[in-house]
């Protein structure tokens, strides 16, 4: 039987990088996939292949509505090829995967495929067809993810009724995607396919899109997308999804109790997603999960048993790629026996739609709930050179500072390449910088960042330069 120091269950963004730290740390190590490839949902039906299809019907969207204006013609009719998108798509993510098997190899990193369950917390079984293998591990780092939720009422049939991860290897474009969900993944699902010819129509239980952001990014995000041809449907609960033939009903009620039905070819469940810890046979080692599949743990992501550690989507906090990244190497460091942390308020959250939404720590409305006493200065994208030269000129920033200290609270982004950006803002925050901190860092110019110094500027005395 083979010993390890570490096994890691689950190959994932925190599951991969948990095990290259404790690699990295002088642990013998192992990680185990109970898919043939690496990578977990963010490289093969997540965060890679849809970023993979936002860039590439951007593209397509360019040549169609925008190339023109920048003295650019092409002659003839511009075409889709829809299935070389998708396989461009398939390569990146065979690209990114391939990646990370190469630092497992690089890192001497055993590689296990197959279902991972315990046997008891030191011992763990891989099932893989009929083949079965036991480990024994010191120590277990969880990192099995998440899938995509639904409701109770709704079959998933994975041919009209789809998840995420079906709709990111469509055979069609459709003609009326029905999108069930105004969060990160069916916004910028609906953006992609709103851009390649579909009638999309957002339908969100909330009052507004993106309902957990600042509330001046849900207002600005929906304008935006609404000027592009997405239509919105807030405040609406959706109470039947049914299918005949090709055609997709779905039966809400409005905030006034209307009935409202939608008919389209596809839609799209983006409910949100839920930890995955299936078959994981967590009892047999004594660790505990609730109703909903959530493991609790410690602030130090350990679980009741002293030697088990669960990272990423399976606990609490935000289902974010970079979050668990960020826990597989804080588990990696106190098993090593350093002491690391990691500041939850300061993990940025980013919507790839264009233009893109990208936000860290609190909102207004937080501050307003915790009685905080803040400024806030805002300035708009298209004050600003670079977006008139590059036409991207929706959004802003927004930068909410302490009344008293001016230390800054949160930073809140609409605009070209604000994922970028937004680090910026955490780098900032993490040395508790104030706004005037920040107004008083030189920029370069003509850049989009400079929209973050003006907003500091605005928060500071109301000093913004350019507007």
């Amino acid at each position: 039987m083979s010993k390890y120091d570490v096994a890691v269950i689950g190959s994932g963004p925190g599951g991969y990088v948990a095990a290259i730290r404790c690699a990295q740390l002088g642990m013998k190590t192992a990680i185990i996939e109970k898919y043939d490839v690496l990578g977990g949902t963010c490289l093969n039906v997540g965060c890679i292949p849809s970023k993979a299809l936002l860039d590439s019907s951007h593209h397509y969207e360019d040549a169609l509505k925008h190339f023109e204006d920048h003295g650019i013609e092409i002659p003839g009719d511009i075409k889709l090829n829809f299935k070389k998108m998708i396989e461009r798509k398939a390569a990146v993510v065979d690209q990114t995967t391939k990646g990370i098997a190469f630092l497992m190899d690089k890192n001497k990193i055993d590689v296990f495929t197959g279902m991972g369950a315990f046997k008891d917390a030191t011992h763990i079984e891989i099932t893989n067809g009929e083949k079965t293998e036991t480990i024994e591990a010191t120590n277990t780092i969880i990192a099995t993810g998440s899938k995509p939720a639904s409701l109770p009422f709704i079959k998933l049939d994975k041919d009209r009724i789809l998840t995420s991860t079906e709709a990111l290897s469509l055979k069609e474009v459709p003609k009326h995607l029905v999108v069930i969900g105004g969060g990160v993944i069916g916004l910028e699902l609906g953006q992609v396919y709103n851009r390649l010819g579909s009638e999309v129509s957002v339908v969100e239980y909330m009052d507004r899109i993106i309902p957990t952001m600042d509330s001046a990014q849900s207002k600005e995000l929906m304008k935006v997308m609404k000027k592009q041809g997405v239509k919105f449907y807030v405040s609406h609960k959706v109470s039947a999804v049914s299918k005949k033939g090709k055609e997709v009903t779905v039966t809400a009620t409005d905030k006034n109790d209307k009935e409202v039905t939608f008919k389209g070819d596809y839609c799209l469940v983006s409910v949100g997603r839920k930890p995955y810890t299936e078959g994981l046979k967590a009892e047999n080692a004594g660790v505990k999960i609730t109703e909903r599949g959530m493991i609790d743990v410690n602030d130090h992501l350990q679980t009741n048993i002293k030697n088990i550690y669960a990272i990423g989507d399976v606990v609490r906090g935000a289902m974010l790629a970079h979050k668990a990244s960020e826990e597989g190497v804080l588990v990696a460091e106190i098993i090593a026996g350093q002491k690391p942390h990691i500041d939850y308020n300061l993990i940025p959250g980013v919507v790839y739609t264009w233009p893109e939404v990208a936000s860290v720590g609190k909102t207004e409305e937080q501050l307003k709930d915790a009685k905080i006493e803040y400024k806030s200065g805002q300035f708009p994208m298209r004050a600003l050179g670079r977006s008139r030269a590059s036409g991207d000129t929706d959004g802003f920033v927004k930068i909410l500072s302490d009344k008293k200290t001016d230390e800054v609270l949160g930073v809140h982004m609409v605009g070209a390449r604000v994922a970028d950006l937004i680090a910026e803002a955490v780098t900032a925050m993490e040395f508790r910088a104030s706004a005037e901190d920040i107004a008083r860092m030189s920029h370069a110019h003509p850049t989009y960042a400079e929209a973050v110094k003006e907003a500091a500027l605005a928060a500071t005395d109301d000093r913004a330069l350019h507007i």
